[in-house]
């Protein structure tokens, strides 16, 4: 029985955790990474809490009161009491961080890393990865014992750890495109805007051809998505975690999981409600441990409801288990256990903070920090922040870093089935429209941050609620950079929901907006590409061509920068029809120069010059003298492609025109060295002593303004 031993080898240093001031949003470092986190939901599983840092354990026996749905005292307007939060507080922090059991399956594992695979024994060379395969229901360790095994072996793979999550919380499979941009970006690779998902996965496959890297695909829905991203790289690891087989993936090792044995379940729930209890009553341990299958998330909510009541003992909890009525969700034997000890955590929780928990799986991802929980429940951020505590103190939330949690995974189910018992779709429809407009004024903040200090944009800043402001533009980019994966995850949710797209429009603008102001263009390319597709996406949907041309003109030229003209072309043309459809002269102007343009850059001289034409016309009409004169500049050097040379001469001539009129000189003159090269000194000379008369004009105007002269 040795390996029943609860093993927490290289457990951290204990420390406790501090409740953290009610303040705005605050910068933390955060490195890009594949998803926003390793999926929580079954990291109770082999008794490894969260965050990384441990904390002390907290007194068995303080005289706190109870925490029961019967009595807890509330604050006005608040979701806990004051005393009831120091009791939630202390037991997050109570809340232990060691790995518990599991040694057997972790020596297994390690066996199959260095048995001989079928190439090997046919005497070839392996021309992929090998993957291990941890497979078992939501809610048995798959993930924890994944992660302690890429813990230990990460110094043998010198090129890096890769991890990628591999489902939705919703448990849909998330596209491969999506997946292999991400790990593309953790390997610092660039990628082209809009590349499609074969492009993107073989890709991935050349970044770690002939490199020894770890990788840890989460949550895998199917072998296709595996087999897709597997790297040709023999010397690479795949850890694959799985709810079953994964039949499709050549010489997969699999680990399945069952419950805990009882040695390490009874170590996983001393972490959360101290050894005194567990030592003093052994029996009622191991009968609690009986009630919850061995599961590790089940252990986890009946000894975070422990943790939670210091006064309460073992016994308590086997008692409260076994009183539970049966439902019809108790049929299932495997997840019984689980199901009935989140009714144990759940039914325990004051009304108030039981429906935050319940509108919590509106979250992007199951992400959340207390101002996503304080827009969802319509509560101040300091209650969210204490209700989001005290749901780590129940196991009901892990905690991902400073003031952001996690929904598990194996939780989500059954708290959409409440929140579709007990909330009216109304009010379901109200929370999420908080959460997008809490999410959209933050974003606004964060693109006014990027604003010189003393500008207009920083005034404004500055006017908004103090929890809003960023106190520099690197804070706000930083924010920005450590939330864009649930950011980009709210915006998808929101249009793909298509009951508030006026909410999901505004969302993808300031998203839009405050990556440009924080990201250069080449940078934000590719998540500029996906937020226009869903802005097309809702355009379409609700007949809005307007913005239905926009997004295609920006569609058309993220395509056009990443070489696909051809694509580009298409995108433009359709924007030309919706622009007309709309009768907006601004998007069918541009939609006909961007036409123009894409035909030049296909050496179709005639068509560019046939669109410019019917450009120009547009332009002309509109009194757009600006427009009017890069049109006439863009026809000169089409006309000289050809070498209809009297018709570039013409057309340069009427751009330096055209550019005196609109006051820049700096066009003028690129005019007159046009017409130099086409023979024409006269004319050329005429330009430029026209520019250098506007040019001067325009510094006296400017000394004359700033309070010098002319002579000055």
């Amino acid at each position: 029985m040795a390996e029943q031993a609860v093993d927490t080898d290289g457990a951290p240093t204990p420390q406790r955790r501090q409740p953290p001031p009610a303040a705005g949003p605050q910068p933390r470092p955060a490195p890009r990474r594949a998803t926003p986190s390793p999926r929580a939901a079954d990291r109770p599983a082999t008794g490894r809490a969260e965050p990384p840092t441990g904390q002390a354990q907290a007194p068995a026996g303080r005289a706190e009161p109870p925490l029961d749905r019967q009595g807890p005292e509330r604050d006005a307007g608040g979701l806990w009491s004051g005393a009831t939060r120091a009791v939630l507080f202390a037991a997050a922090a109570s809340v232990g961080s060691g790995f518990a059991g599991r040694r057997r399956e972790l020596l297994a594992l390690r066996a199959d890393i260095e048995r001989a695979g079928l190439d090997t024994l046919a005497g070839r060379k392996a021309p992929r990865s090998r993957v291990l395969l941890i497979a078992g229901r939501p809610g048995s360790g798959r993930t924890a014992l994944a992660e302690e095994l890429v813990r230990r072996l990460a110094e043998d793979y010198p090129d890096g750890v890769l991890r990628a999550r591999l489902a939705t919380s919703a448990g849909d499979p998330v596209p491969l495109e999506r997946i292999a941009r991400d790990l593309l970006a953790v390997l610092g690779v660039k990628v082209v805007a809009g590349a499609d998902e074969d492009e993107l996965c073989q890709a991935l496959r050349d970044a770690l051809a002939g490199k020894r890297a770890l990788l840890l695909f989460d949550d895998a829905v199917g072998a296709e998505q595996v087999d897709a991203l597997l790297p040709d790289a023999p010397d690479s690891l795949v850890v694959a975690v799985s709810r079953g087989p994964l039949t499709g993936v050549p010489d997969v090792r699999p680990c399945t999981l069952g419950g805990l044995d009882v040695s390490a379940a009874i170590g996983l729930l001393a972490q959360y409600a101290g050894a005194t209890r567990i030592t003093v009553d052994p029996m009622a341990a191991q009968s609690l441990v009986e009630e919850c299958g061995g599961q590790p998330a089940a252990l986890v909510l009946a000894g975070g409801w422990l943790a939670a009541r210091p006064m309460a003992s073992v016994a308590d909890a086997v008692k409260r288990l076994r009183e539970l009525p049966p439902t019809a969700g108790d049929q299932d034997r495997g997840a019984r256990p689980l199901a009935r000890a989140f009714r144990l955590a759940y039914e325990a929780l004051p009304p108030a903070a039981a429906r935050l928990l319940r509108l919590l799986v509106l979250a992007p991802g199951g992400w959340a920090d207390p101002h996503l929980a304080s827009a969802l429940a319509g509560c101040s951020v300091p209650d969210a922040e204490a209700a989001l505590e005290g749901f780590v103190a129940h196991g009901l939330l892990r905690p991902l870093g400073q003031r952001q949690y996690l929904v598990p995974g194996c939780l989500v189910p059954m708290l959409r089935a409440a929140l579709r018992a007990q909330e009216r779709p109304a009010e379901v429809e109200l929370a999420g429209a908080r959460m997008l407009e809490r999410i959209v004024r933050q974003l606004h903040a964060c693109r006014l941050a990027a604003e010189p200090p003393g500008s207009a944009a920083r005034r404004k800043l500055a006017g908004m609620p103090r929890p809003l402001r960023f106190p520099s533009s690197a804070a706000a980019a930083e924010w920005l950079e450590s939330r864009l994966p649930v950011l980009l995850e709210a915006a998808r949710l929101a249009v793909e929901d298509g009951g508030l797209d006026t909410l999901a429009r505004r969302l993808t603008h300031a998203l839009t907006h405050a990556l440009g102001a924080h990201r250069s263009a080449e940078e934000a390319a590719p998540e500029l590409y996906g937020l226009h597709r869903l802005v097309l996406d809702v355009a379409r949907r609700r007949d809005l061509p307007v913005e239905e041309a926009a997004a295609l003109l920006n569609l058309g030229d993220l395509d056009a920068r990443a070489g696909r003209v051809e694509e580009s072309l298409v995108r433009y043309k359709h924007a030309l029809e919706a622009a007309r459809e709309a009768g907006d002269p601004y998007t069918t102007g541009r939609s006909l120069e961007s036409i123009g343009g894409t035909y030049e850059d296909l050496g179709d001289w005639h068509r560019a010059a046939d669109w410019y034409g019917r450009a120009l016309e547009l332009r002309l009409s509109r009194g757009d003298r600006i427009g009017e004169a890069r049109l006439y500049e863009r026809l000169g050097a089409v006309h000289s492609r050809t070498g209809q040379w009297g018709e570039a001469l013409r057309s340069w001539r009427a751009a330096g025109a055209a550019f005196r009129r609109a006051g820049n000189p700096q066009g003028a003159l690129r005019a007159a060295d046009a017409l130099d090269r086409l023979g024409d000194p006269g004319a050329a000379e005429a330009h430029r002593r026209a520019a250098r008369r506007l040019a001067a004009r325009q510094r006296s105007t400017t000394y004359e303004t700033s309070g010098g002269s002319a002579e000055d």
